[in-house]
């Protein structure tokens, strides 16, 4: 079998590969990989039946090493993203080759074809730190939970953070019309309700409807489509990869796709209003999500009953205090406003949103949560 060649030359940064380095002399192997690489979206450099030079092995994102290779890395420079690819799990020898290299992984073909698929992925597509995931609920019917999450995406995205806001609840009718983007170009969830597998995260991002920098996955104003499980995993899952804040506007059910979605969130927030009959409605509705989401908070929204304030609520929810949300009569009288919510900068609903973006998400930091 011939391999092509390419000059073994120093890359600009504008030329190195955003595929892996394979370094290998079994052909069957090398078969195997170029076509695991393919199924991840990438093309690799191949270095065949010879040591990797230098700049080749610096500079490539990942490495896949075959186990009766590592001896041709030997000397090379210890790094991270080193993959030690092997097919004999009796092979007792090959746990010391990868010792050796200093290898991240041991992955065992065929078994591990899958997850060095989506570690392939991950690197084509650059992914670094998976965003920040937000869920937001309400404790009763129209506690505007919707309006929070919209807010809370729209003032991120202000910001200069990539921001994805997804729909979760498919009886909400829609927030894209709460955002004013009904009309915008672009897919909607039943474009992705038969998704398998691994959705590649900047092809979601460039498919969806855009309002500046804030992408939104919506509904459609067709038949109610069910999204099972696995297209929420996968969707969800390219979502978060991409880094930055997914916000999430969530159903006050709990079905087995809101818990996959569940169990994909970083935080909830559990917006109450300050009455009575919501504090026993949310109580329903967290003693549901925190069988599966434990990071779940209190937003209490005002106005409040006589007796009732933020810190009350909060008690008698049984969950910890996220924040108050004061009254906002001008949003109450118009939700659209001037735009969408959260858009103007200004009133307590963007300052709360700034808050907990703040300390969430601080600047140049890692996120807090």
């Amino acid at each position: 079998m011939t391999r092509d060649m390419r000059p073994d030359r120093p890359r600009t940064s504008a030329e190195r590969p955003s595929g892996p380095l394979i370094v290998t002399e079994d052909e069957s192997l090398l078969d195997d990989l170029l076509r695991l690489c393919a199924a991840a979206g990438t093309e690799p450099e191949v270095v065949f039946a010879a040591p990797p030079r230098a700049s080749r092995w610096d500079n490539a994102p990942l490495v896949l090493v075959g186990a009766e290779a590592s001896g041709r890395v030997r000397g090379a420079a210890r790094r991270k993203g080193v993959l030690l690819v092997g097919r004999d799990l009796h092979d007792h020898e090959v746990w010391r080759h990868a010792l050796d290299i200093g290898a991240d992984h041991l992955v065992m073909l065929p078994d591990g074809e899958t997850w060095l698929v989506d570690r392939i992925a991950d690197v084509a597509e650059g992914a670094g730190e998976p965003a920040l995931t937000v869920g937001i609920v309400g404790g009763r019917g129209g506690a505007g939970a919707s309006t929070l999450a919209c807010a809370l995406a729209v003032t991120a995205a202000r910001t200069g953070r990539r921001t994805m806001l997804i729909d979760g609840d498919p009886l909400g009718g829609g927030l894209d019309i709460l955002l004013g983007a009904e009309r915008t170009g672009g897919l909607r969830w039943p474009d992705f309700a038969d998704s398998r597998g691994r959705v590649n995260s900047g092809a979601l991002e460039e498919s969806l409807p855009h309002l500046d920098s804030l992408s939104v996955l919506s509904w459609d104003r067709g038949d109610t489509v069910v999204v099972p499980p696995h297209a929420m995993r996968s969707v969800l899952g390219a979502a978060r990869r991409r880094g930055g804040l997914v916000v999430v506007d969530l159903p006050r059910r709990v079905d087995e796709t809101v818990a996959e979605t569940l169990a994909q969130i970083d935080v909830g927030l559990l917006v109450v209003p300050g009455d009575l009959r919501a504090v026993a409605a949310a109580a329903r509705v967290a003693s549901a999500v925190t069988m599966v989401l434990k990071d779940l908070r209190i937003v209490a929204r005002g106005p409040f009953r006589p007796g009732l304030d933020d810190h009350e609520i909060a008690r008698l929810v049984g969950l910890p205090l996220a924040g108050e949300l004061p009254d906002e009569p001008a949003l109450a009288a118009d939700p659209a406003g001037d735009g969408p919510p959260g858009s103007s900068g200004r009133g307590p609903l963007a300052r709360f949103c700034a808050a907990f973006l703040a300390q969430a998400m601080p600047a140049g930091g890692s996120v807090t949560v």
